[in-house]
């Protein structure tokens, strides 16, 4: 029953998974980011850039493999992080840049095979002086199946400016999740 809601792309659940994973991504995103930009900016004012490479695992809910039933993929692999941090006349900013590096995932149902793929980055800059913030998220997800119909897309965009007083003057929010 769990995969004929979900694989009904306009039931209220469908809609209510998406929200909460487009939250969580978000959320893996913000943490990661600001979790590793705290560790390089221990080092020194300007530190060099950081190459990092990680072990990940995730499970991901595809809703149109296996012809449209839906599955879960077990992902697992290495994850490329760089970041990149700069503090100086009174600014401060940072990089990251994540990217998959080879890896894949099995269907539990099927046992097809899928490759992750796609980048994520984030860029932050603000003032030292007056606290004016601006953040700029981009995210392209992608979990690429064999055969037609079962590869899952999400790109995501975010940015925000804070001003001086810590109110967003400006924010911008996009996501699609599609199949194809």
């Amino acid at each position: 029953m769990y995969n004929e809601l979900v694989s009904n792309r306009n039931c209220h659940f469908f809609k209510l998974k998406t929200t909460n994973m487009k939250k969580f991504i978000f959320f893996k995103g913000i943490v990661l980011f600001f979790g590793l930009l705290f560790f390089s900016f221990q080092k020194a004012p300007s530190a060099p850039p950081e190459n990092i490479i990680i072990d990940f695992s995730l499970e991901e809910f595809v809703y149109c493999a296996n012809n449209g039933a839906g599955e879960v993929i077990e992902l697992s692999g290495p994850l490329h992080i760089l970041l990149v941090s700069n503090i100086n006349n009174q600014r401060i900013s940072g990089v990251s840049h994540v990217q998959p590096q080879g890896i894949q995932g099995r269907g539990q149902s099927t046992g097809n095979l899928y490759n992750a793929t796609g980048i994520t980055q984030d860029h932050f800059h603000g003032s030292l002086v007056n606290g004016q913030f601006s953040y700029a998220f981009i995210n392209n997800y992608r979990l690429i199946g064999q055969g037609p119909g079962n590869n899952y897309l999400i790109h995501q965009t975010l940015h925000v400016t804070f001003n001086s007083s810590g109110q967003a003057t400006a924010s911008v929010d996009h996501t699609t999740i599609d199949c194809k």
